[in-house]
């Protein structure tokens, strides 16, 4: 042990006097007094240039290179802000699942009380009320303050109802605040639903294929039927939704519906329901949602120009009032005519 204390001792005299004799040589003078410090004894600011005053004091109060530590209280408070972060996110966690046990159990309290009158007696009016009344409950009694902007405007009718897609909250918003009943396209697969199905049927609700083309000239017609039976069509023109947002490109079956059949296409936009509900997620979080609707738009003629001139005035409205940038302006190409 001695000998190492020794071998230490010479190793670091011979460091010494090499430190000196190669200051000596680059000032021209020899050094009053040479310390070996420690890494990062020498104080430095944020940008790395040397604080050569403090770094003098701590030499000559004999501190330089001596490391402070760190004190009882700073690692008290590090030790408590790391567990304040790690209990903050467990109780977040452990909130949200709470949420959505109690909106999973009063959704089904609200299903079983409306859904029986509706499923007996099949009426489109009353499917219609229940369900807007329906809708209403689960929205406020779930924390969401629902707020509708602009629904004077519908007035008579019927109308084709535009809005962009933005979740699976968006039927259910828009039956609590439109003032009047109307349907809309789901897809297919969704008869065979249980509970759901019941009200598709009594409320009339159009169903497509969305996956084969061949039956667009059928769904079109579907549209135009209920357009001519006086019932207002709410159609979703982006035709899908996904928990990115951006308004996405309209298709021009709904547009070309409302040509042929002389119809006016109301302008919609709903702002909050993809946070209350995003895509690939069941767990919905309470928060506000808004809805804006435009002033009815007749086309301008007849023809393919006037179905594109249509479904441009409408995407525009739309994108101005939604809060969400238009995805084909991102991709920095102007919006594109969509088969139907």
């Amino acid at each position: 042990m001695a000998e190492t204390r020794a071998s230490d001792r010479v190793a670091r005299d011979t460091l010494h006097a090499a430190v000196v004799e190669r200051v000596a040589a680059a000032i021209g003078v020899p050094p009053d007094t040479v310390v070996l410090a420690k890494p990062g004894a020498v104080l430095k600011t944020s940008s790395g240039k040397i604080r050569r005053s403090a770094t003098r004091e701590q030499f000559v109060a004999g501190d330089l290179g001596r490391s402070g530590g760190t004190s009882i209280s700073t690692r008290l408070r590090l030790v408590g802000g790391a567990v304040a972060a790690g209990t903050g996110d467990w109780l977040r966690a452990a909130a949200r699942a709470a949420y959505a046990a109690y909106v999973a159990v009063l959704g089904i309290a609200i299903v079983a009380l409306f859904w029986t009158p509706v499923a007996i007696f099949r009426r489109q009016s009353l499917a219609f009320s229940l369900g807007r009344t329906a809708a209403r409950w689960l929205f406020r009694l779930g924390g969401c303050r629902l707020r509708a902007e602009g629904v004077s405007r519908l007035t008579g009718g019927p109308y084709v109802l535009t809005c962009n897609h933005t979740s699976f909250a968006d039927v259910l918003a828009l039956m609590a605040m439109l003032p009047q009943g109307f349907v809309f396209l789901a897809k297919k697969e969704i008869t065979g639903w249980p509970i759901i199905s019941a009200f598709i049927a009594a409320g009339r609700h159009l169903t497509v294929d969305r996956e084969d083309s061949a039956h667009s000239v059928a769904d079109a017609g579907k549209i135009r039927q209920a357009l001519a039976d006086g019932t207002s069509v709410l159609i979703f023109p982006e035709g899908t939704f996904s928990a990115s947002p951006g308004l996405r490109p309209f298709r021009l079956g709904s547009f070309q519906s409302a040509v042929d059949a002389g119809t006016p296409v109301v302008p919609m936009a709903l702002r909050g329901a993809r946070r209350v509900l995003r895509d690939k997620t069941l767990i919905p979080r309470p928060g506000p949602i808004d809805l804006w609707v435009g002033e009815p738009l007749l086309a301008n003629g007849t023809g393919w120009s006037a179905v594109v001139d249509l479904r441009d005035r409408v995407a525009a409205q739309i994108a101005q009032h939604c809060g969400e940038p238009r995805v084909e302006i991102l991709a920095g190409g102007p919006p594109r005519s969509t088969p139907p």
